[in-house]
């Protein structure tokens, strides 16, 4: 009996590796799909398109899927700055933060990514609510001495 439990215990392979939720959501294929449906979305949104005036849209789904990617336990792309540092100069309010939020969360939905998915990914994009929400235009600050204050009615 002892030496076929000795056999028993080299022959069991080792627990697989936990799947990121990187890996569970199916990797830069369902960011990129999410990030160019949410961008489609803000971009032409009569408020939140404020924000993006003249911007490259392109630029913006790769930055967000490479900050998500990374947020998600993927690879480690992202080159940018973070959340506080990029949104210094922009008058995000509670009610822009909860729009973008539902605008997510459809652009989600509508690209099929489960439940239990959606709503980890929901939970990690808020987050950073704390880090760009800001209560008056007096806590931006310009990152450049020719930037202007970027605000959205």
């Amino acid at each position: 009996m002892l030496a076929h439990q000795s056999q028993a215990r080299e022959t069991r392979q080792p627990a697989p590796a936990a799947r990121t939720l990187y890996d569970r959501l199916g990797g830069r294929p369902c960011l990129e799909r999410v990030h160019r449906r949410l961008y489609d979305k803000i971009f032409n949104h009569p408020v939140l398109g404020a924000f993006f005036a003249g911007k490259n849209r392109k630029h913006q789904e790769d930055q967000q899927s490479d900050f998500m990617a990374d947020q998600f336990g993927g690879p480690r792309l992202y080159g940018g700055r973070m959340p506080r540092d990029a949104h210094q100069h922009m008058f995000i309010t509670d009610e822009h933060f909860e729009l973008r939020f539902k605008i997510l969360e459809e652009s989600l939905n509508q690209c099929a990514v489960p439940p239990d998915l959606r709503d980890r990914w929901l939970a990690i994009d808020r987050e950073f609510k704390s880090h760009i929400v800001k209560k008056s235009v007096d806590d931006c600050v310009k990152r450049y001495k020719t930037d202007t204050i970027l605000t959205a009615p």
